[in-house]
């Protein structure tokens, strides 16, 4: 089977445009949550691992071009 260009396009467009969406929501989750302990002191949420973020992005990229066999 092949598979027409424009599914093609549309399946990795919808999968770069998830994977972003992700990425955006743990920036903002990184930059909105500080949390506050009894006694009014303020404690700063752990930072966001972007090598680890953009690892993951890349694995799952491969995956992603392996599932849609674009490797021969």
């Amino acid at each position: 089977m092949k598979m027409d260009k424009k599914k093609l396009a549309a399946a990795m467009a919808a999968v770069t445009a998830y994977i972003k969406t992700g990425e955006q929501a743990a920036a903002s989750q990184n930059l909105a949550s500080v949390e506050t302990i009894p006694g009014g002191a303020e404690m700063p949420a752990p930072s966001l691992n972007l090598w680890g973020v953009t690892g993951r992005q890349t694995l799952m990229q491969a995956g992603t071009q392996m599932q849609l066999r674009m490797f021969k």
